[in-house]
């Protein structure tokens, strides 16, 4: 059964912080990975952006993909039963709680967001196995401590813990700022533990154009990084090999739904904690 967790948000406080008027990062990525969850709005600067860089469409679903093979990596070959998954954004298919579970039943998932219209679709996440547990946080990956004390109600900090954070470092626009929130959460996890993160890079004319339309749309701005960039949210740990790749690459399989040969504008990686 899922936890009970009060720190969701009511219904009314919920419908009181969501804004239809401006697009949403959130319904914007599901509108681009073939969800139902989003409006006019989301869907209008998405068919803008279709067109300014029809490549941001693969980015979407390929970054899903690695998602998938990263978790499926973890539970089913390292063993990792726990897993705080920052930035969920909204629930499509193959969720982190779905593919961790189906792989290893008795794991345990912390979802956090802090964003209102993810918090209106928490129901949908606060799913388990009968052996596992699923919880879903309303808190701030600017506060990392809260995050962590929060998530010691359904996750055992004495055993390995695998941080997921994806396609949501980019919206913090200072680099060592991003960098400095990282380290303070992969600080207070034990050894054994694993960082995964996925991001949109400034790796083509075509993606850096895209950010810049997406960002002057009154939307959160989302900022494309280096690879280097990317690769420095790894540092003092140990990678997982291929290492820093694009995330159609990272793990690739024949007869993946992603073709590992398509060259997209995100890089991602696993890391340990020794």
């Amino acid at each position: 059964m899922p936890d009970s967790n009060p720190q969701v948000a009511d219904a009314a406080d919920i419908r009181a912080r969501i804004d239809t008027t401006k697009p949403h990062s959130a319904r914007f990525w599901n509108y681009f990975v073939g969800g139902k969850d989003n409006y006019e709005v989301d869907r209008e600067i998405g068919d803008q952006i279709k067109e300014i860089f029809p490549g941001l469409v693969d980015v979407a679903v390929a970054s899903r993909a690695f998602l998938g093979r990263a978790v499926t990596h973890l539970a089913g070959e390292v063993g990792i039963r726990q897993f705080l998954d920052i930035g969920t954004g909204l629930p499509t298919a193959d969720n982190t709680h779905q593919v961790a579970q189906r792989v290893a039943p008795d794991a345990r998932i912390v979802y956090v967001d802090n964003d209102p219209i993810v918090l209106a679709h928490a129901n949908a996440l606060l799913t388990s196995t009968p052996e596992g547990r699923t919880a879903y946080l309303d808190a701030d990956l600017y506060d990392p401590d809260s995050v962590l004390e929060a998530a010691k109600g359904t996750l055992d900090f004495s055993q390995p813990v695998a941080l997921i954070i994806l396609n949501t470092l980019g919206h913090v626009a200072d680099y060592e700022r991003a960098r400095g929130l990282v380290n303070r959460l992969m600080a207070g996890l034990p050894s054994g533990s694993h960082l995964v993160i996925s991001d949109s890079t400034a790796t083509s004319e075509g993606m850096i154009a895209a950010s810049e339309a997406y960002n002057s749309s009154g939307a959160v701005p989302y900022y494309v990084r280096s690879v280097d960039e990317i690769a420095g949210f790894f540092d003092g740990l140990e990678l997982v090999e291929p290492g820093v790749v694009q995330v159609t690459a990272w793990r690739a399989e024949e007869g993946d739904s992603v073709n590992s040969k398509v060259a997209v504008d995100a890089y991602g990686a696993v890391g340990r904690k020794a």
